[in-house]
């Protein structure tokens, strides 16, 4: 109200569609970027807590700190094709198209059910109009 640059461009419907799919994005690629280094910090820590310390020897799986961190890339891999693989084929292109379709198909039952409504008024129209039959008696 009272500053001296007014804004006057709005940002039209699909620049913010495009600004808050790029938001989601890169807030993906950082969740990511936490879990690598969550990963590295966790693993070396898994490392020196076993052998160095001596904790878990008696543990019935030996070196179940290998297995723990190889268990826990498995999940790092996952969430990295999920960012960068699964994103890009269910991406928001992807989405879109699934909208456009399910929208058509929609069209297409509303279209069909006019169609059947208008087939059923132009009958009843048609015989609001003919003329009652006259019968005839002998």
């Amino acid at each position: 109200m009272f500053s001296k640059s007014k804004k006057t461009e709005r940002l039209d419907s699909e620049q913010r569609e495009q600004y808050e799919y790029a938001r989601k994005r890169v807030k993906q690629k950082k969740r990511l970027m936490q879990h690598f280094i969550v990963f590295l910090a966790g693993s070396v820590l898994l490392v020196i807590i076993n052998p160095v310390l001596g904790i878990g020897k008696g543990f019935f799986i030996p070196n179940w700190f290998v297995w723990a961190i190889l268990l826990w890339a498995l999940l790092f891999l996952i969430h990295l094709l999920n960012v960068f693989i699964l994103n890009k084929f269910m991406g928001k292109e992807w989405e879109d198209r699934q909208i456009e379709k399910l929208k058509a198909k929609q069209q297409a039952k509303i279209d069909s059910l006019y169609l059947e409504v208008e087939k059923e008024i132009t009958s009843t129209e048609v015989k609001k109009n003919d003329p009652p039959e006259e019968t005839t008696t002998l």
